[in-house]
């Protein structure tokens, strides 16, 4: 009985040793690679130059652009121009309908004739009742002075003024009929400028030379007032109206020379110039808005797409600079790592002016000093204290 106890206890000794063993293999296996040096890639701070850029995000805008639309609503005759099409000043770029209007031209026009013909009538009549007012008096006046003479009668004067007072009635009504045929005249004659200025209105013209960047409607279509039809836009003044944050305002001018990066062509820049800055920051973002002309443009490119800006807004001659993907933050203060004695031992750093690809480096590293990176080849992160093995 005892020998099987003791066989048993051999048994279960000899598995707990193998189990610690094992466990013992997976403890160094873990420990060595934990503790392996990391492959890292090195760079030695040197002097340079650096310009100092401030950043913005935005898109690609006309300074002078115009909605193209109708002032009356009518149907769509012709469209003789199309997306892309540069045009100038004054072409004609929408003809609509025009046949309705046309006849209530030609109506307004027989209105103005008629009123003008009636006017000519009246006048005539006005011309004949003043000249019968005009012999009523000289009848009345002749009358009273023989009456006076006791050559006529009081019933011959009473006669005379009373012909004479039918007279200057008959004058009066006569010349309130002028009058008014003088009116009509005055309103066909306004009627007849606002048919013809609606009949205008079936012409569209170019109000500035530019580029047709949108076109809504086809021939055929019915046009609202105000609806659009083309959008048209001045390309002498194209610009970026980028987002940059308020903190840099004081850096930022107008004039000062720019760079601009589209996201259709990421790896190329175009040059550009600070327009104007905005006066009012977003009350949300913190940004306020910087309107940068480009001087050049790619072959492509359309309104509205999205660019980022980099304002020059200063130069650094011989300072200390670094790379960017040679700094590495700690809950928001910059920093290097640094090779002693075989391990990596982070060091804070101030930093100053931002370049394109680099950044200048105020305090923290000597000139010469070598900072190093894990290498793109070695997806790992540098840990303070880590052994680091440099390429």
């Amino acid at each position: 009985m005892s020998l099987a106890k003791s066989s048993l206890f051999s048994l279960a000794r000899s598995k707990t040793l193998r189990w610690l063993i094992a466990i013992g293999l997976v403890a160094l296996i873990i420990f060595k690679i934990r503790t392996a040096p990391v492959s890292v890639d090195s760079y030695e701070v040197e002097r340079g130059t650096v310009v100092a850029e401030v950043m913005g995000t935005g898109t690609l805008e006309a300074k002078v652009s115009a909605t193209i639309s109708s002032r009356i609503q009518e149907k769509i005759d012709e469209i003789p121009v199309d997306q892309n099409d540069y045009v100038e000043e004054g072409r004609l770029l929408v003809r609509l309908d025009d046949e309705e209007l046309k006849r209530r031209v030609a109506v307004a026009e027989a209105t103005l004739e008629a009123a003008e013909a009636s006017v000519e009538r009246v006048r005539a009549d006005e011309a004949r009742a003043n000249a019968v007012a005009e012999e009523a008096r000289s009848n009345y006046d002749r009358i009273s002075e023989l009456y006076e003479k006791d050559a006529a009668s009081k019933a011959e004067l009473d006669k005379a003024l009373e012909q004479m007072r039918v007279a200057e009635a008959g004058l009066q009504s006569v010349k309130a009929a002028t009058a008014e045929a003088e009116r009509r005249v005055i309103t066909a004659e306004k009627n007849l400028l606002l048919q013809k200025e609606q009949l205008s209105r079936t012409k569209i013209t170019s109000p500035f030379g530019g580029l047709i960047i949108r076109r809504d409607l086809d021939p055929g279509d019915t046009v609202v007032p105000g609806g659009s039809i083309l959008q048209l836009i001045s390309t002498n003044v194209i610009w970026v109206s980028a987002w940059v944050d308020e903190t840099v305002m004081d850096e930022v001018s107008p004039g000062q020379t720019a760079r601009i990066v589209f996201r259709s062509l990421p790896d190329m820049d175009f040059k550009g110039e600070v327009s104007r800055l905005g006066r009012e920051v977003d009350r949300e973002t913190r940004e306020f808005l910087v309107d940068v002309q480009a001087r050049e443009l790619p072959g492509n490119w359309a309104i509205g797409q999205r660019a980022e800006v980099f304002i020059q807004t200063g130069r650094r001659d011989s300072v200390l600079y670094l790379p960017y993907e040679f700094i590495h933050w700690r809950d928001g203060t910059p920093g290097v790592f640094m090779s002693v004695d075989g391990k990596a031992r982070w060091r804070e750093i101030t930093l100053g002016a931002h370049g394109e690809e680099e950044v200048e480096v105020r305090s923290g590293v000597d000139d010469g000093a070598l900072v190093i990176k894990v290498s793109s080849a070695d997806n790992k992160a540098l840990v303070d204290g880590q052994r680091v093995d440099i390429r």
